[in-house]
């Protein structure tokens, strides 16, 4: 499994980013290459299921994803149901208080949660080799294997982007986003 994790600071409550994460829909409005998210069933919770279309190249594929499991206001966990062996989450964790004092250690009166960061992170797991080549229809004389090959190293980019585009939303401003990024390949 090949992995990836793309995590920075929000000024924003935790309960608040926990909300706006749970909206897949919204995911198509972030990404170079996610076209639509439609919602097949359910209502953001366990078992939701999603139809995510991606449009690349010459090539349109629609994956399907299931909300897994959900820890208010910390996690969301899906994972891809068919054609590759991919699961990820949303993880949100709020910022540690020093019950009244604020960042210079002396007393403080603010209870405002977005004048302390939390951090937001999306982590993604995924199985090339188990991408079936049989759910795209490719163009004569293009193999599955080259596809997989030019648009491996661009999932960095769309996570990097989605988490950037997700951040300047919550909080409503454009600012420098310090994005940190593991992963665990070469291919990514």
């Amino acid at each position: 499994m090949d992995e990836l994790v793309v995590s920075t600071e929000v000024y924003a409550d935790p309960e608040d980013v926990y909300a706006f994460l749970l909206d897949f829909p919204r995911y198509a409005n972030y990404s170079e290459y996610l076209r639509e998210v439609r919602t097949l069933e359910g209502e953001g919770g366990p078992n939701t299921r999603y139809a995510l279309t991606f449009a690349w190249w010459k090539i349109t594929y629609t994956a399907h994803s299931r909300v897994t499991g959900v820890d208010p206001p910390e996690l969301i966990d899906w994972e891809i149901t068919k054609d590759i062996d991919a699961s990820g989450c949303w993880r949100v964790t709020p910022a540690e208080t020093d019950a009244g004092r604020d960042d210079a250690g002396t007393a403080g009166d603010s209870t405002d949660p977005t004048d302390r960061p939390c951090e937001v992170a999306l982590e993604v797991e995924f199985d090339p080799s188990s991408a079936s080549s049989d759910a795209l229809d490719l163009p004569t004389l293009v193999s599955f294997d080259w596809v997989l090959k030019k648009a491996i190293p661009l999932i960095r980019g769309e996570a990097e982007r989605v988490v950037e585009r997700a951040v300047r939303d919550l909080e409503g401003s454009t600012r420098d986003i310090d994005l940190d990024v593991y992963v665990d390949s070469e291919r990514i």
